[in-house]
């Protein structure tokens, strides 16, 4: 079977979008942009962009990001990213951010999964990659977990410096690269 072929049959196998017992995973639409804001904003972790940047992001990423939304349509969860330019095989997660309301049930991984598996059947996908702040363990845990359930490997290196940020205050960031994938 060709490569063309084994994508044509994969995208006719490929589940369902993925859900928790009371989440949809789907693709963001540019009016979600504001509830992405939000999460970011609530998650009192990551670095909060323009609320307009987020709003292009659901309009022009939207393909190769996810939102997760509860029963009642409300967005609860997101991960956005990119396929990298130079490297188009490669997603880069941007930011990932769950609802206080519903941590702990299984929807950051469920975002990644349900992304990944999207982005390998429009695109084609041999490797993730994301940064993290050191210390920030849960989302270590969150993607050498995701590296352990598509049993790739994970290695990690310094990406940016806390030299080359243009404020203080900044940790360096780690890249985390999961691969390769096998969809």
């Amino acid at each position: 079977m060709t490569a063309h072929a084994e994508l044509a049959h994969y995208r006719k196998t490929l589940p369902p979008a993925p859900t928790t017992s009371t989440t949809h995973i789907d693709r963001p639409r540019p009016g979600d942009g504001r509830h992405l804001w939000r999460l970011a904003r609530d998650s009192r972790t990551l670095d909060l962009n323009s609320a307009y940047s987020y709003l292009l992001w659901c309009r022009d990423f939207a393909g190769t990001s996810a939102v997760a939304r509860d029963s009642s349509g409300r967005a609860v969860g997101f991960v956005s990213g990119y396929l990298r330019p130079d490297s188009p095989g490669t997603l880069l997660v941007w930011q990932i951010a769950v609802d206080e309301s519903v941590r702990g049930l299984g929807i950051a991984g469920a975002l990644l999964d349900g992304l990944s598996a999207r982005v390998a059947a429009e695109h084609g996908l041999n490797f993730l990659e994301t940064t993290i702040s050191p210390g920030n363990l849960a989302s270590e845990r969150l993607f050498a977990s995701y590296a352990a359930r598509h049993g790739a490997t994970l290695t990690r290196e310094v990406l940016f410096t806390a030299e080359e940020f243009p404020d203080r205050g900044y940790a360096p960031e780690v890249l985390h690269r999961i691969g390769p994938l096998h969809f």
